[in-house]
């Protein structure tokens, strides 16, 4: 254990201090953080003049309805009666920055949601939008108000209930966006750390450090310490990425919906922020999904000598991740469905489709915890096989070897 301590120890410091580790741990966040409020601040600066708007209703019916809308949303309302010297007094205002614009309502808004709306510059798409759908809700609203209707709920979609009668469970779009997303981040940090232990590998064997490395410890124990360097290097990185990411869901998004009131509906992403107990069943598939892949992967690295070799022969290995993915769609679609049911509990697929599944609340407790049993069974005959072919194959040097003789290298380690 001091050996396969010595290089977990080296594989990780190796990976930790070198420069594109810092900068995809700490720069990745610095640059999301960049490219989500730089844009913002700019932005939010040439528009505060636009958060006071005026509202003239000739009509005589609308303004209060839009004008709560409005305030609602975070911009400062005031109304003004019709006139034929409104117009220019209005626009003589909006020329003083004293105010950002200034809607005209008619008739027709009644009839068409048609509005006019004057400001010295073209107000931003988003802008644009959040005026218009507050026109047309004011002008439904009040069109529909008297016929005891609920105009407020049917402009905001209307609910949709659903009971399954022979699901096990109930299912919803928060927890389905949840074990989808958190599913894909599964498919690509699984691929990323496991295809890193194989380059580790092909380095090594290139430059013929393993050479002297085995000369004292066994290949199965130098394997053993990079899967677990590997992967403490992964879990560092991810540790960092989730309190970034915690941070920006905390105390960004209630910014950026300060800066930009229209903005109102980044509030429905804190609800899909997992709990702790996601977190760690995310962990602990991860864990699972990386030991399981990461010997193959060494494995692959040991019985090729160039990243060329390892392009062509990590195909089937690659495949295993990949297709779980292609399938995602199906199951989440139907969760509890014999397929997907069969998929998620085949160890190679258990680490993305089972963590959607469970994620969704489609998979019930014995299944989850079959799939773990399954995948550690899995792991302890993977890693059998790959430590024989690697002690084998990290000394061996030439063309990639064939099925065959990957076989007898089995046999014979």
């Amino acid at each position: 254990m001091n050996m396969v301590w010595a290089v977990i120890r080296r594989e990780y410091i190796q990976r930790v201090r070198s420069k594109w580790f810092i900068f995809a741990t700490i720069g990745g966040p610095l640059f999301m953080i960049a490219v989500l409020f730089i844009p913002l601040y700019f932005q939010t600066r040439n528009e505060q003049a636009g958060r006071k708007i005026a509202v003239v209703d000739r009509t005589g019916v609308l303004a209060p309805r839009l004008t709560s809308a409005l305030s609602d949303g975070g911009y400062e309302v005031e109304t003004d009666a019709w006139s034929d010297t409104i117009v220019p007094h209005l626009t003589q205002a909006v020329t003083d920055k004293k105010l950002g614009g200034f809607l005209i309502l008619d008739d027709s808004t009644l009839v068409s949601g048609q509005a006019v709306y004057y400001g010295e510059s073209h107000p931003s798409t988003l802008r644009a939008l959040t005026l218009k759908q507050a026109v047309v809700a004011a002008a439904l609203e009040q069109q529909l108000s008297g016929r005891d209707v609920d105009a407020a709920a049917m402009l905001r979609g209307g609910t949709l209930q659903v009971h399954v009668l022979s699901a096990e469970s109930d299912v919803t779009e928060r927890e389905l966006a949840i074990g989808f997303v958190g599913a894909f981040f599964l498919y690509m940090v699984i691929l990323l750390y496991s295809v890193a232990v194989m380059r580790a590998t092909i380095e090594e064997k290139t430059s013929r450090v393993v050479e002297v490395v085995i000369s004292s410890m066994k290949p199965w124990h130098l394997m053993l310490g990079k899967i677990l360097g590997v992967g403490s290097v992964g879990l560092t990185q991810m540790a960092v990425w989730a309190v970034s990411a915690g941070l920006i869901f905390s105390a960004g998004i209630p910014a950026m919906m300060a800066a930009k009131p229209e903005m109102g509906s980044l509030a429905d992403i804190q609800s899909l922020a997992p709990g702790v107990g996601m977190l760690v069943l995310f962990l602990a598939f991860f864990l699972f999904g990386f030991f399981l892949f990461s010997s193959m992967y060494a494995a692959v690295g040991a019985m090729c000598s160039t990243d060329e070799e390892a392009q062509q022969a990590q195909l089937p290995v690659t495949l295993l991740i990949i297709v779980p993915m292609l399938f995602m769609s199906s199951v989440m679609n139907n969760p509890t469905s014999t397929m997907a049911v069969g998929m998620s509990l085949f160890p190679f697929f258990s680490p993305v489709l089972m963590f959607a599944r469970a994620a969704g609340g489609a998979a019930p407790f014995w299944q989850v915890g079959l799939s773990f049993v399954l995948m550690a069974l899995t792991i302890v005959a993977v890693a059998w096989v790959a430590g024989r072919i690697y002690k084998v194959g990290i000394l061996m040097a030439g063309k990639r070897p064939t099925l065959p003789e990957l076989i007898r290298w089995v046999r014979e380690a």
